[in-house]
């Protein structure tokens, strides 16, 4: 078996989503900026998680959860893998094609599903157009997703990792340029989303030909191949679902708060940074190299590549969660203050960031665990704890609502990603030893908490300090940047000093990337 370098791997993905992050993070800067929290960047917000929630919902979590695992088995075992992944694309674009078309017709009926407060103002109207333009980005970026899952089996992770750019890239410019121009920078930014879908597809069929890989689309066809994978996915669709009805459950409770929306928005991208580069990138690695490795009967190295992915996942984890805790409120300020992004939204956002944070190990550990039974192509055990979790927070976000407002919505996500971490753990005890974490991870990982609490300090020192910077244009990015690096370089020596981790370990590792 051809093993796959986990931590190379983890650093190409991670290194390509860290770059997609931040220029998401340019693009939200912008659309707080030019839009604003307010009528315009709620529609934005409400019409493009549409297509992105049937996206986890079909593409990169029922379907990847199903596809992945066989297609790496097939891969190594030499059963055909190009011509299942073919059938494969053309099935899917099948589906694509159809819930695309019942969208654009019944999106009304969607908007008012998933955001029931906007039903009455302003809001609903301009939802609905937004939708109809940004769905068809859906079809794409789910044909790039199947590419991408077959790039990631055959250990070749750079081009997969590196399309989400091109998508905040296309935005960017798009926003910019209207802007310069004077034009419309909303429409402008919806009209961009299904072409920068395109984009995104065309890069990684053309990286899957160039690494060998002859898959295109065929006459749809019912095999006992589709059917085992429809079989496996459809539970993993359920689990999707749930995840996107604990989003919307969210957004409904939101939609009834002015600006709510938009808080929360701004919120989840700012956690959603170390999520995809450490949490995403983890699992995306992990999966094919799992299944490989239990098709091969090698235990010990898979429960080694789990170790050592908790390793990584802890160690780039647990700090950014202390920091999201302990100085929200100068991210917040720095990154979206500005334009008609005021200060009360500047309060507002860091409170959710904080609570996010709190959470974020949790929702990190989920991209670690469900590996252990996809890798099995068990769907179905993923599928109940999330619905276990769905009850949680369904009744967290709306029994207090009453109490303490649209912030519910943000605790209810955390408790409910804690809910499904303590689930995923109990239900792989009867994996056996391979699902258990090695004495290397055990010694490690308190380690790494430790040195975590003491940049937290740092951090807490640091930014009482330079709070008056924070008041001052250009020297609020100062600021900011001594604050991080304090940070930084306080949780690399203290967990080099107590053996949390080795930094020749990740200098090993990019050494090997080039």
């Amino acid at each position: 078996m051809q093993p796959i370098r986990l931590m190379s791997g983890v650093l190409t993905v991670g290194g390509w989503t860290m770059l997609s992050r931040l220029l998401g993070f340019v693009r939200d800067v912008l659309i707080a900026g030019l839009l604003g929290p307010g009528v315009l960047m709620d529609a934005y917000v409400a019409a493009f998680r549409l297509p992105n929630m049937f996206r986890r919902f079909f593409a990169e979590g029922a379907f990847n959860a199903a596809f992945v695992p066989m297609f790496s088995k097939r891969l190594e075992a030499g059963e055909g893998a190009e011509g299942f992944a073919s059938l494969a694309l053309s099935g899917l674009a099948l589906v694509l094609l159809a819930l695309s078309g019942l969208a654009m017709v019944f999106m009304p009926a969607l908007v008012y599903a998933t955001a029931e407060g906007f039903w009455g103002d302003e809001r609903f109207d301009i939802t609905v157009e937004f939708g109809r333009i940004v769905f068809p980005y859906i079809f794409f970026i789910s044909l790039a997703a199947l590419f991408s899952g077959v790039l990631n089996a055959t250990g070749r992770f750079a081009a997969a990792a590196a399309a989400p750019v091109l998508l905040n890239v296309m935005l960017v410019t798009a926003m910019v340029a209207a802007w310069a121009l004077g034009g419309a920078v909303a429409q402008a930014l919806i009209w961009t989303i299904p072409f920068a879908g395109a984009a995104q597809l065309a890069l990684v069929w053309v990286a899957a030909g160039r690494a060998g890989l002859r898959i295109r689309p065929v006459r749809p066809r019912w095999t006992p191949e589709m059917a085992r994978l429809v079989r496996i996915a459809i539970p993993a669709a359920l689990a999707g679902g749930v995840v996107q009805i604990n989003l919307l459950v969210g957004q409904l409770v939101a939609s009834n708060y002015d600006k709510a929306v938009s808080w929360l928005y701004s919120a989840d991208r700012l956690y959603q940074l170390p999520l995809g580069v450490v949490g995403i990138a983890v699992g995306i690695v992990l999966l094919p190299d799992l299944s490989r490795r239990l098709k091969a009967g090698d235990d010990t190295g898979a429960r080694e590549a789990l170790s050592r992915a908790g390793e990584i996942s802890l160690a780039l984890t647990v700090p950014a969660a202390v920091a999201l805790v302990t100085i929200p409120l100068p991210l917040v300020s720095v990154l979206y203050e500005r334009g008609a992004f005021a200060s009360d939204d500047t309060a507002a956002t860091a409170l959710a960031v904080a609570i996010y944070g709190l959470g974020l190990p949790a929702f990190v550990l989920q991209k670690l665990l469900q590996p252990l039974y996809f890798a099995r192509e068990d769907t179905k055990s993923p599928f109940r704890f999330a619905v276990v979790a769905m009850v949680v927070n369904a009744a967290v976000a709306v029994g207090l609502a009453y109490a303490v407002g649209w912030i519910a919505a943000a605790i209810a996500t955390t408790a409910a990603g804690w809910i499904m971490v303590w689930q995923l753990v109990r239900g792989a005890r009867p994996f056996g030893e391979v699902a258990r974490f090695d004495d290397r991870f055990r010694r490690r990982a308190w380690r790494i908490c430790a040195a975590s609490l003491v940049m937290g300090a740092v951090l807490w020192g640091a930014s009482a300090l330079l709070t008056p910077l924070f008041g001052y244009g250009g020297w609020r990015w100062l600021a900011l940047l001594a604050l991080i690096g304090s940070g930084v370089v306080s949780y690399a020596l203290v967990g080099q000093a107590i053996g949390a981790f080795r930094l020749s370990e990740f200098r090993n590792a990019l050494r090997r990337r080039r």
